[in-house]
């Protein structure tokens, strides 16, 4: 049976739009249900552009009680229609703020608003904290009924000001002025969600607001936002047709918020934009990467290598402040990097490994990084449009060329002006992350080593497997042979493609590449 397409809802964040509009909708109401029964506060956060905005306003109309929105949904016979509840919406999604008096009159703006929409009539009083809270209360008061409030991407302030540290925390102390009033207003609140994309601390933004439950690495609540496989093989069946489904899952799908047992998701941008489009591209990662991040990865000169797997406790993951950010929890919740596994090496002591959740994320991050190395524009066309010749045909002579002429053509001014150049492993990852940004395939063997990096390049049906060694901390000529030596090619024997050994000596005095040895595998 053929089912009849519907529309995309690209960009639109407003539930009776979807459900009135004849657009695809992901029913998430079962995620809802569990969050009404288990509790009444809740904090969630999710990168930009993974349904956080439309999640928000389904629950203000299920709270409103607008029932015919839900006919059909899972949680249609297990509501309340009757007991219908005064909502109190505030967003920070739109625009951007940058002074606290702005953010002051944003706020004061929003909540005058709802005062006049609930028939608050009373002349508000001069402090933000005071009118919040005497709207909170008043607003139970005159319905009769407990409040719901609902704060969409509570943190954009802040995040959108981290490279202006001061201005950042006086922003923060302002947001920090509006969700203290939530603990001692508990009486006149039915339920509270904040959402966001990053997890501040709650010290130093919601000011012992100590009871709101976490639910981001919850892993029942793990595909709350986004698209699961199963979503896209039935909801959108009519969509895949004509394109590569194990290439979908290659490029967007991977995001995971928990341990092994999780379904992994993809973003909805991405999966909307390829319906749309039909084509492969990066969707998500063009419509907003922040500068900020790229900046944060240039100073702190990381080893991009490592991003492929990188091991991160707990605190870490989940350290995130204006004065102190953890450059894995920077990473994570903005979605570049996502759990791939949980392990307990000690019980009850939980690391977690992170790694890119997908193609586009790791073609597109290392491609934005490519300038931070030293390598400028000119040179990354050349790379985008030779590159992929050379590993097609297997010319290997053109490789060696292509690979010396990338070193040489790091300009002396960027060594010396450049903090990354100064951190071991920054040859291993110009010589990484100018593959990886291609979109081929790359697999990082040990990315612990700074200075060196085993790598496996799967394109067109060639399998290139190289070591790279920095002969002024190795003896030279051992880049090849410790390929053999480590058996690097036995597992992509029977695979039908041609393998080819390859190590490259590097010179961090000569800033070259002075070593370059091939070799067919010959089992």
């Amino acid at each position: 049976m053929t089912r009849t397409r519907k529309k995309l809802p690209i960009g639109i964040q407003t539930f009776a739009d979807i459900i009135e509009g004849g657009y695809y909708y992901v029913d998430k109401t079962p995620h809802i249900h569990r969050l009404v029964e288990e509790g009444k506060y809740y904090f969630l956060s999710r990168p930009r552009r993974f349904g956080k905005s439309l999640l928000v306003d389904t629950l203000r109309c299920l709270f409103e009680g607008r029932e015919a929105l839900f006919d059909g949904l899972f949680i249609h016979d297990k509501w309340d229609w009757q007991a219908r509840h005064p909502v109190i919406r505030l967003s920070f999604a739109d625009g951007v703020i940058s002074s606290r008096e702005a953010l002051d009159a944003h706020i004061r703006h929003q909540l005058r608003a709802h005062r006049e929409r609930l028939g608050i009539e009373r002349k508000p009083p001069p402090l933000i904290s005071s009118e919040f809270s005497e709207l909170i209360r008043l607003t139970h008061e005159q319905h009769g009924q407990r409040v719901v409030i609902l704060v969409d991407e509570y943190d954009k302030p802040i995040l959108d000001n981290l490279l202006a540290p001061e201005r950042a925390r006086e922003l923060r102390e302002g947001l920090k002025n509006l969700y203290s009033v939530l603990k001692d207003a508990d009486p006149h609140l039915a339920f509270v969600l904040l959402t966001g994309v990053s997890k501040f601390s709650k010290v130093s933004l919601f000011s012992g607001l100590n009871n709101l439950r976490d639910i981001t690495l919850s892993e029942p609540y793990s595909s709350i936002c986004g698209y699961t496989d199963e979503d896209l093989d039935s909801v959108f069946a009519p969509e895949l047709q004509e394109l590569d489904r194990h290439e979908i899952r290659s490029w967007y799908n991977g995001y995971r918020w928990g341990g092994q047992g999780v379904v992994s998701v993809y973003n909805p941008f991405d999966a909307l934009l390829l319906f749309q489009e039909r084509k492969f591209s990066p969707y998500w990662f063009e419509s907003a990467t922040p500068t900020f991040l790229v900046e944060v990865l240039k100073q702190r000169g990381v080893f991009t290598p490592a991003l492929t797997t990188w091991h991160s406790r707990p605190a870490l993951l989940g350290r995130f402040d204006v004065d102190d950010i953890a450059t894995e929890a920077l990473l994570f919740q903005t979605g570049y990097l996502t759990i791939k596994a949980i392990r307990e090496e000690i019980p009850n002591r939980p690391t977690y490994e992170l790694g890119f959740p997908n193609q586009e994320v790791e073609a597109s991050l290392n491609e934005a990084l490519l300038p931070v190395l030293g390598i400028n524009n000119d040179s990354l066309d050349e790379l985008m449009v030779r590159l992929p010749r050379l590993l097609k045909t297997a010319d290997l002579e053109g490789l060696e060329t292509h690979l010396k002429a990338l070193f040489a053509g790091l300009p002396h001014d960027w060594y010396r002006n450049n903090p990354i150049a100064k951190y071991e492993g920054h040859y291993a990852s110009v010589f990484y992350s100018h593959f990886a940004a291609l979109g081929v395939r790359v697999t990082v063997e040990d990315a612990s080593h700074h200075g060196r990096v085993d790598m496996a390049v799967d394109f067109a049906g060639h399998v290139y497997l190289f070591e790279f060694k920095v002969v002024e901390q190795l003896p030279e000529g051992r880049a090849l042979q410790q390929i053999k030596d480590k058996g690097y090619a036995d597992k992509y024997r029977g695979q039908g493609k041609v393998i080819h050994l390859i190590g490259v000596e590097f010179s961090s005095d000569k800033r070259q590449v002075v070593g370059f040895e091939v070799e067919a595998d010959a089992s």
